[in-house]
């Protein structure tokens, strides 16, 4: 009989380092190791390690066998967040080199008179300005001046610059001037990392384009050493074969493309949850679905509407404007490390500090001594100290408790009071952080089901979405490895875009399909070089009225490419759209084609998936002592994993496993679907 072959998935989070494997049985298998922040590398040789050992093999076995490792990283977003990136350099028009501090003109918090202006990552002496300009139509007013090149580039030497971003004036239109700083940079300052606007975002708007091109280089040597570390590490534990990287899109790509375009992983690890949501959604879990995703430092919140995650541009980490596509996703400083502390007024404040994987919350035993939610949990009986990770791990509950004592007394109220007020306070912030990826985007979130993973989401799902009006809440028996098994879902993925703006708003027909079908070529001949398989390209177009001063992106999948009248089905399409996002549209306004985009789409062979065996209902192993908000009660605890098909449990109840606990509040019935999830629907405990 051949032996069996693996995938794997590999999540790197605050606290934890997830490991999934999926064999080619469709059978499942979760590990986990301790992150280790200094680097992220030993956590996932770690956690490989406790997956072989969960799976009877040697990990030089499991390595050989694996087909194909997916990889969703934080060190470029740790990079940004604690501005410990790369001493950084940029080149620039000359006269533009103020774009990154001007940002747009306006401030985060327009209102507030005192703000003070952010630190850009390139300070002023190191953004040098070079003799060259381009028009706005990439004409040549200015030819690229070799001297002042040359004198830049002695300043960075002297400098002794890691990094460089090269963003020249309407380089979107023509990328020569750019290509030739870069290659003369190259040939002086080998070991300088180099990065060109026109190869990061080729599109309109200056402050986007630098903004975006500069974080890149700020993180790219950053994330292609630690790539590189892993990389040695696989191969000296003996992987031989390809490591793939999440991008923040939700597509995977090749190590060397995430090296290369580093920016691109700045929400790799919580893109993979999106993509397991999607994933799920296929499976029959339902269309419509909120995921949240609550590990140990913060809570990660998106939509998935009609079975598809939604995309945008713009996001801001670390204070830094990045413009590439990417996933809609809503970050909260909230998770089971999230530390309890006497807010501004000496109220009670429960994050975004958090206790992180050492020291952790207090009752880790790591030295940690202020509450974190972990510590209110154990507090309140949610968790048993002794079955944390599946007993790897025994909490301390004295030291939680005293932990909890502590602050309480700071309060003047009693510990089992203040650890209820700690989860309900994380409980309403995470309902709020709902509400900003539905409610203020127009959605009712009272239509959708809340898909709630990562090892904390188990103990809140119930209580957050009773707060929002939720009828309904899934959590999947992978809860806490669930990003990483979605990574194992996704496909790879190639964007390609190119703004244009023609003098009436919209193109000629040709032009439009002359632009679209070289996208796409470029696309497919870059997939193409990384897989051999299935290819698939998605349109879409950056598109507004003539008036307006933004974008919306529209797909065009579906839309007739071959017949005449191509510009007017875009324009049609650009009404349709704008009328969904905002209820009206403006058929007599100009509209204008502002950036076409192109996907290619490697489609990788689909994976093998095992329903539950059947089996006996489980009875309940034990009861525990917890304290609900109307007292305490003795809760039946039952086995996540022992729980048979269509098996029904009522609340208040605790189902757990070894890597996660959910909590079932009073009216809550619960459902074991065969496919691997509980599915909670939330009732009042009456009805």
């Amino acid at each position: 009989m051949a032996a069996l072959t693996y995938r794997i998935g590999i999540d790197v989070g605050g606290t934890f380092t997830d490991v999934v494997c999926i064999a080619a049985d469709g059978t499942e298998t979760l590990a986990k190791a301790a992150s280790t922040p200094q680097d992220q590398s030993e956590g996932v040789i770690a956690g490989l390690a406790n997956l072989a050992a969960a799976l009877n093999l040697p990990l030089a076995t499991l390595l050989a066998r694996c087909e194909r490792i997916v990889h969703g990283t934080t060190v470029a977003t740790n990079a940004l967040l604690e501005r410990k990136g790369s001493k950084l350099a940029m080149l620039t028009t000359e006269g533009h080199r103020d774009v990154i501090e001007m940002r747009e003109g306006l401030k985060p918090e327009r209102y507030d008179l005192r703000l003070p202006a952010p630190d850009p990552l390139v300070p002023r002496r190191l953004r040098l300005g070079i003799r060259e300009r381009l028009r706005a139509n990439g004409s040549v007013a200015i030819a690229l001046d070799q001297a002042s090149l040359a004198t830049a580039i002695e300043q960075l030497r002297a400098e002794q610059v890691e990094s460089v971003a090269i963003c020249l004036l309407h380089s979107w239109r023509d990328p020569a001037h750019e290509r030739a700083a870069g290659e003369a940079v190259a040939a002086a300052l080998p070991s300088v990392f180099v990065t060109l606007s026109a190869d990061v975002l080729p599109q309109i708007k200056e402050f986007e384009r630098f903004s975006t091109t500069a974080v890149n280089a700020y993180v790219g040597p950053v994330v292609s050493r630690y790539l590189g570390r892993l990389r040695g590490r696989l191969g000296e534990a003996g992987y031989p074969g390809a490591v793939f990287v999440i991008l923040s899109h939700g597509g995977v790509a090749p190590v060397e493309e995430a090296a290369r375009l580093a920016v691109g992983t700045a929400l790799s690890g919580p893109a993979g949850g999106v993509a397991a949501a999607v994933a799920l959604a296929r499976a029959g879990l339902g269309q419509n679905l909120v995921t949240f995703d609550m590990g140990g430092t913060s809570t990660d919140i998106a939509l998935v509407a009609d079975g598809t995650a939604a995309l945008g541009r713009g996001r801001v980490v670390g204070g830094e404007r990045i413009a590439l596509e990417s996933l809609d996703i809503v970050t909260l400083g909230a998770g089971g490390g999230s530390i309890a502390h006497l807010g501004s007024g000496g109220t009670l404040q429960v994050g975004p500090q958090s206790a992180g994987a050492v020291p952790g919350p207090a009752a880790y035993g790591l030295g940690g001594t202020q509450p974190a939610v972990t510590d209110a949990n154990l507090v309140l009986g949610y968790l048993d100290a002794g079955k944390f990770l599946g007993g790897a791990r025994k909490l301390d509950l004295a030291a939680a408790q005293q932990a909890v004592a502590v602050l309480a007394e700071k309060l003047g109220i009693e510990p089992a009071t203040c650890a209820m007020g700690i989860h309900r306070l994380v409980n309403a912030r995470m309902a709020d952080g709902v509400r900003v990826a539905t409610v203020r985007r127009g959605v009712d979130p009272r239509d959708f089901t809340l898909l709630a993973f990562g090892g904390a989401a188990g103990l809140h799902a119930s209580a957050v979405a009773r707060e929002l009006g939720l009828k309904r809440a899934a959590v999947p028996l992978f809860a806490a490895g669930l990003s990483a098994w979605g990574m194992l879902q996704s496909d790879l993925r190639y964007e390609m875009a190119r703004s244009t703006l023609a003098a009436g708003g919209m193109p000629e027909d040709a032009e439009i399909a002359g632009l679209y079908a070289t996208l796409e070529s470029d696309a497919r001949d870059k997939m193409a070089a990384w897989y051999q398989g299935e290819i698939a390209v998605q349109r879409s177009a950056d598109m507004r009225y003539g008036e307006q001063v933004f974008e919306i992106a529209v797909p065009l999948d579906d839309m007739d490419w071959t017949s005449p009248g191509l510009g007017q089905r875009l324009r049609d399409a650009f009404h349709a759209r704008h009328r969904a996002l905002f209820t009206y549209d403006l058929p007599e306004e100009e509209v204008v084609l502002v950036t076409a985009r192109a996907a290619a789409i490697g489609r990788l062979p689909p994976l093998a998936s095992a329903t539950r065996p059947g089996a006996a209902p489980a009875t309940a192993q034990a009861t525990r002592r917890i304290r609900l908000e109307a007292g305490e009660v003795d809760a039946p605890v039952f086995s996540f994993d022992a729980l048979a098909p269509n098996q029904a449990l009522r609340g208040p109840a605790i189902v757990e496993s070894a890597t996660t606990t959910v909590l079932l509040l009073p009216g809550d019935r619960a459902t074991m679907d065969a496919r691997g999830w509980l599915d909670i629907s939330l009732q009042e405990p009456d009805a």
